[in-house]
C-alpha cells in the first residue's frame, strides 16, 4: 500500500509515459545507454529519477526474491534469473518489470490478476 500510493501521487498520470520502458527510466531502473554503430554497451542502471520510489520497488523486489528462493517452482523466470545473477541484479531486473507492470495497469484503467494467461502464451500450449 506505501508504495501504490507513493507511486500514484508522484506520478499522476501515467499516460504521460510512452511505454512502461520510459517510467521504470525515470524512476533509474533501466540501463544507461551508450550505443553508437550499431553496438549497444548497457553499463548499469542510472541511478537517476526518484530515489525514494526506487529503493520502495527494490525492497519490494527483496523481500519478493527472498520468499521465491524457497517456495516457487524452479522453472519460474525468477528463480532462473537468481541462479544465472547476483540477486541484487535480480531485485533490480524484477522492480523494472514491476514498473513495467504498473505503467500498463495505471494506462488501461485495470485491476492486476496474478494469474493472468496472455491469448499468446495460451495458444502455444
Amino acid at each position: 500500500p506505501i508504495t501504490a500510493s507513493a507511486l500514484v501521487a508522484t506520478v499522476g498520470n501515467a499516460m504521460e509515459f510512452k511505454s512502461g520502458r520510459q517510467l521504470a527510466a525515470w524512476l533509474g531502473l533501466v540501463p544507461g545507454q551508450h550505443s553508437s554503430g550499431g553496438k549497444q554497451t548497457l553499463p548499469g542502471i542510472s541511478k537517476r529519477g526518484d530515489a525514494y520510489l526506487r529503493t520502495l520497488l527494490i525492497h519490494g523486489t527483496r523481500a519478493v526474491i527472498r520468499y521465491a528462493e524457497k517456495k516457487t517452482e524452479p522453472e519460474s523466470w525468477l528463480r532462473k534469473l537468481i541462479e544465472r545473477r547476483n540477486k541484487n541484479i535480480a531485485a533490480v531486473a524484477l522492480a523494472n518489470k514491476n514498473a513495467r507492470i504498473i505503467w500498463a495497469l495505471l494506462t488501461k484503467g485495470t485491476t492486476f490478476h496474478p494469474n493472468h494467461v496472455t491469448t499468446a502464451s495460451a495458444a502455444a500450449h
